[in-house]
């Protein structure tokens, strides 16, 4: 049975995973309504990228063509160790014979995107800027009504639903309510310094790059294809340094402009041929410092006609690039479950039963390195370079690592034809 057309669906959090969700009950009829806590909507941050899986969703709501003009299709993912040699090269999207690219694109650029397509279907009159949700509860009539304030923290009125959606990020007001007690995100050591720069392409201007180790990375990947139209690169890069003995940075400190003094010196010596590390550090017209941060995951999301969506649900560690990806695969999950039953309650247990499995193998996954493992074992073992990679990490082991991680994420290669053919039926 479909869900009741009238049915009351608000998302918190205006980001990725809150807009694909109103876009994919958009689709099914449900006309969501989304609270977005800032003032304006504008194109922030820096790059990310879009698994395969859920490039098929971005497709499916007509998106894709003006993403694809926008960012670059990632041919390969390679990895390397912090002496610039090869430790395996992964082909990626369409590259590895999967039914849809990944993508790599600013982050900006898909939110915008997305924003855009909301305020065309679904009308700028159910997309409320400066609206930061401070507290919800039920009403006598088995609803919930939502209490707002403005940017400025004036009072702004009050809102009732039926379905609550929280999709506002790692700090969520949502998620707070739910657990009052949980506390601070998890750091666990690691400061990120991330940039755009312009530069050269490098491995064919469609490489994905991951250097060094767990104590010291460099992830870099272009992310504008007009950029390589023109014969350059816009590449998006992020130094990892793990800082010894130093205390987690206040909240208020994340997302500040970093200093490169802070941390170039450790890259020095990092021109690879292939790449020069130093240049593209340098090159950054702004630098901004993260803490890396995630939360336990949750023994629950759905506490009655309340859930959670995106990194409200399952902050993670950014490790194998599936932040974004898995918002926008909860988003297009949960619009299917409410659109599948007239039950909405029993449409928030099958979107969780559907999601939250997934999504803690992540986490927990991502603590331990994840895909990114592959680098810590080369360090370890070699950790002034090789001169066999067989000698250090057999193929066998290299093979078993990717597979593994690939699989949960349901981007292997079998999966993916499976739902393009359901797609075509």
């Amino acid at each position: 049975m479909a869900a009741p057309r009238d049915l009351r669906v608000a998302i918190v959090g205006g980001g990725i995973g809150g807009l694909t969700a109103a876009l994919c009950l958009q689709k099914y009829g449900i006309a969501a309504e989304l609270l977005e806590a800032a003032q304006e909507v504008r194109p922030l941050g820096v790059g990310i990228n879009v698994q395969a899986n859920s490039v098929r969703v971005l497709q499916q709501l007509g998106l894709f063509d003006e993403l694809d003009a926008s960012g670059i299709r990632t041919a390969e993912l390679r990895f390397a160790n912090r002496h610039g040699q090869m430790i395996w090269a992964d082909p990626r999207g369409i590259d590895a014979g999967l039914p849809w690219p990944q993508l790599s694109i600013h982050r900006g650029e898909l939110q915008m995107v997305l924003w855009r397509a909301a305020v065309a279907r679904l009308g700028q009159q159910r997309l409320l800027t400066g609206a930061r949700l401070v507290d919800f509860d039920d009403t006598a009539d088995g609803r919930l009504r939502l209490v707002l304030q403005d940017h400025a923290g004036r009072p702004a009125g009050e809102k009732v639903a039926d379905i609550l959606v929280g999709a506002d990020g790692i700090h969520s007001a949502v998620r707070a309510k739910l657990y009052p007690g949980e506390g601070a995100p998890k750091w666990n050591g690691v400061l990120m310094w991330r940039g755009v720069t312009e530069a050269a392409p490098f491995l064919g201007g469609r490489s994905m790059v991951q250097a060094g180790h767990r104590r010291q990375k460099f992830v870099c990947y272009p992310i504008s294809r007009r950029h390589a139209e023109r014969g350059g690169a816009l590449i998006n890069w992020i130094a990892d340094v793990y800082q010894d003995g130093a205390t987690a940075p206040r909240r208020e400190d994340w997302n500040r402009q970093g200093n490169v003094a802070d941390f170039l010196p450790r890259y020095r010596d990092w021109n690879f041929g292939w790449i020069d590390v130093p240049r593209i550090i340098s090159g950054a017209k702004a630098v901004y410092e993260f803490p890396m941060v995630d939360r336990d995951p949750l023994p629950r999301w759905t506490h009655g006609r309340v859930t959670l969506l995106g990194d409200a649900a399952h902050p993670t560690y950014p490790i194998g690039s599936n932040g974004a990806s898995q918002a926008i695969l909860d988003g297009e999950a949960i619009a299917q479950a409410l659109a599948g039953t007239s039950d909405p309650q029993e449409a928030l247990a099958v979107y969780e039963r559907t999601r939250r499995p997934i999504t803690t193998q992540f986490v927990e996954a991502n603590r331990r390195q994840g895909i990114d493992r592959m680098l810590d074992i080369v360090e370890e073992r070699a950790p002034g370079g090789f001169a066999t990679l067989e000698s250090v990490l057999p193929a066998a082991e290299l093979e078993s690592i990717v597979a593994e991680y690939k699989r949960f994420a349901a981007n292997d290669r079998e999966t993916l034809l499976r739902l393009a053919a359901a797609q075509r039926s």
